[in-house]
């Protein structure tokens, strides 16, 4: 199969999944837009129905991984479940309908049941650092920029499956990365836990690949039984229970009432731009 905003490409035993919209720094789009998004779970279903393949990279093309949501599409695809768009409030229904669907991409991504390895550099934000999150393991270049930037939104530690960030880097440190949105680097993500290994950017296509190598040396009937082991694992961990409490506090954050004095970003994008509301956003944590 072929995809717009995806490459899927194998090799032997390993499957490589590229996010491919450079030009965007690969952001995600939403569930039923037809975009990345879409896109990329389609190749996760290819990969899985795939008995070939026991190994699965995800990588970004151009200069990042993934630099979270589009942030152009956030409240609006809620609006446009409506018969006339934003003519009132969204319904819960809807707020409800998108985020689970968006949850249930991460409960695909957790519990494929092949090896899966996160390739990141440059900027992983956001849904990015979730889906690194996600994987087996993580492989990060030493220069990327590692972030929970769209809590600065007003999450404030909610929103999406935090449960595997808390497990690698416990409590306190992934309390800091929600409340603060600052960003670490690969060198200080493999010092926390957040990243299995650190290394310079120019090794890392060659480092990731030899590990995938490595581990395709594996039975591809023990990957199965380790896999429905971690997916038993995660079920005691508490990490699918953790999808729902996800996409429940995300659709409870899209009912934020802003005090004055806050900062709101849907307004400010509205009146200035996506680019601006961004900058603007961030400024105020410098």
């Amino acid at each position: 199969m072929s995809y717009k905003f995806v490459t899927y490409e194998t090799e032997k035993e390993i499957a490589k999944i590229t996010l491919n919209k450079p030009d965007k720094l690969n952001v995600m789009d939403f569930p039923g837009d037809g975009g990345i998004y879409d896109n990329f779970m389609s190749a996760l279903d290819q990969a899985n129905d795939d008995d070939n393949i026991k190994v699965v990279i995800i990588k970004g093309a151009g200069r990042a991984f993934c630099a979270g949501h589009d942030l152009s599409r956030i409240y609006k695809v809620y609006e446009e479940q409506d018969k006339d768009p934003g003519k009132r409030r969204p319904s819960q229904r809807a707020r409800l309908k998108i985020d689970r669907k968006w949850l249930e991409g991460h409960q695909k991504l957790l519990l494929l049941p092949k090896i899966t390895i996160a390739q990141v550099h440059g900027n992983c934000i956001g849904e990015g650092s979730v889906i690194s999150e996600m994987c087996d393991i993580t492989i990060v270049a030493d220069d990327a920029k590692i972030s929970h930037a769209e809590q600065r939104l007003g999450f404030a530690g909610s929103g999406m499956n935090l449960i595997p960030l808390y497990q690698t880097v416990g409590y306190k440190k992934a309390r800091w990365m929600l409340l603060t949105g600052d960003s670490i680097n690969g060198i200080e993500a493999e010092r926390i836990g957040w990243a299995t290994k650190s290394v310079p950017h120019e090794k890392l296509e060659e480092e990731v690949n030899a590990m995938a190598a490595r581990l395709a040396l594996l039975p591809i009937d023990g990957i199965a039984i380790g896999k429905v082991t971690n997916h038993h694992i995660c079920d005691i961990l508490g990490f699918n229970e953790g999808l729902v409490q996800g996409y429940l506090s995300h659709t409870f954050f899209t009912n934020l009432r802003w005090e004055e004095g806050e900062y709101n970003f849907v307004k400010k994008r509205k009146e200035e731009g996506v680019r601006e509301g961004i900058h603007k956003r961030d400024e105020r944590y410098l």
